[in-house]
């Protein structure tokens, strides 16, 4: 039973449990937004919208695919997602091309150009990552993020990857 006074647990400046789930969901959130923004800074040249590069790299990593493959992939809606795909086919970054099997269904793939520019964009957030994790933080601090990779990348619904 818990006999901390409730006063103490909701005082700011009283440290939260960092194993609560709330309390870490919160901090955790906090911190990869952190990462995430800047990672994007890091390759902001780009000029694209975060829904773009996430869109865009996906069919970098993934191949082609539908509009409503993706949508279900980046967890958005369908008219989200062809405001997107409209968005980097103005920019010359995608083309659709006819689904191979399915004469109903159009596939989405990168154009060479949005290619070249995705595989920029990630070689720039992956170089601030590289230098990041090397001047930052000492060995023992890069293989316990690496350890928590597993994890994260359950929380993130992906399976393990050895």
């Amino acid at each position: 039973m818990d006999t901390t006074d409730p006063a103490d647990r909701n005082d700011p400046a009283r440290p939260a449990d960092r194993t609560e789930p709330a309390a870490l969901a919160v901090e955790l959130h906090g911190v990869l937004g952190l990462i995430a923004r800047r990672a994007r800074a890091a390759s902001a040249e780009s000029e694209l919208t975060a829904s773009q590069r996430s869109a865009a790299a996906r069919l970098l990593h993934e191949g082609p695919a539908t509009t409503a493959d993706l949508a279900r992939a980046e967890y958005v809606r369908p008219q989200s997602m062809r405001l997107t795909l409209g968005a980097l086919e103005e920019r010359g970054m995608v083309r659709r091309t006819p689904h191979p099997t399915d004469g109903r269904q159009v596939l989405v793939e990168l154009t060479d150009a949005g290619r070249e520019q995705m595989q920029a964009v990630l070689q720039a957030k992956q170089d601030w990552l590289s230098h990041a994790l090397a001047t930052d933080l000492d060995e023992a601090q890069r293989a316990t993020i690496a350890a928590a990779l597993p994890l994260l990348r359950a929380l993130a619904g992906e399976a393990a990857q050895a």
